[in-house]
């Protein structure tokens, strides 16, 4: 007898939203632009760049890999996450502005499980602020309270793929991984979720349109609308044309 659906975790980037190619990349650009840094990152070197999980990260391993010779000052882990600061700034901007809109089927999933009582979290390794300031945007001004967890940025020591970020969401949810359901878009999302022993349900985007995503219980392009169904990449959604809970206590058995 399987356990009964209590939660569902979902991460932010590319998952809630199309946030990296129009709202991170964006961001980093403007910041080094008013750092006074000639470092233009595009759509296609994000798209690599976007293996490494973590913005203070993806910096450091630009400069290892794309400019090896650019000298850093001597506190260079201090001028690293002022440049990410200014960039988390320009961010929310952009959020604020509404600039970057849900994904099809977000919104009417978390509606249907708050009508439920299904629990809703967010694991993610973008910063709380990141997070806190898309759901009110593109959400509601009070969506925050929708997550009765926000596992977020640097709360754990290790990024994804390390599955430290779903065990505090699991902990803090006081649950087993058995009754909750993880959405996620990344072939990094897929490795933390399900070494937390999540089951896990994947909606690429244009950026991790070919990641592996094995080990996922289902991909999906998006998670649907009744008139905007989905289409299913691998595993087994039975006649759903779109992602709505009975489906999701269907994936948890």
């Amino acid at each position: 007898m399987g356990k009964k659906l209590q939660a569902l975790i979902f991460d932010v980037d590319g998952t809630l939203a199309d946030t990296e190619r129009d709202g991170h990349r964006v961001a980093f650009n403007r910041a080094f632009a008013e750092a006074g840094l000639n470092w233009s990152w595009t759509v296609e070197l994000y798209g690599k760049l976007l293996t490494v999980a973590g913005g203070k990260e993806r910096i450091r391993y630009y400069l290892q890999n794309y400019l090896p010779d650019f000298e850093l000052p001597p506190d260079a882990s201090g001028w690293i996450a002022g440049l990410h600061a200014a960039k988390t700034q320009h961010y929310q901007q952009l959020l604020s502005e509404g600039a970057i809109p849900l994904r099809p089927g977000v919104r009417r999933l978390l509606e249907e499980a708050r009508d439920q009582g299904v629990r809703l979290a967010i694991a993610t390794t973008t910063a709380p602020d990141n997070a806190e300031t898309l759901l009110k945007a593109a959400i509601a001004p009070e969506a925050v309270s929708w997550f009765e967890v926000i596992a977020a940025g640097d709360i754990v020591p290790a990024k994804k793929p390390d599955p430290a970020i779903y065990h505090y969401a699991l902990k803090a949810l006081d649950l087993y991984p058995e009754e909750c359901l993880a959405f996620e878009d990344s072939h990094q999302g897929v490795l933390a979720a399900t070494r937390s022993n999540l089951k896990t349900i994947i909606t690429f985007n244009d950026y991790t349109r070919q990641h592996d995503f094995n080990g996922a219980a289902l991909v999906l392009d998006h998670l649907g609308e009744p008139d905007q169904p989905f289409t299913v990449i691998a595993g087994d959604a039975g006649d759903a044309t779109h992602f709505h809970l009975e489906l999701a206590r269907n994936i948890i058995g």
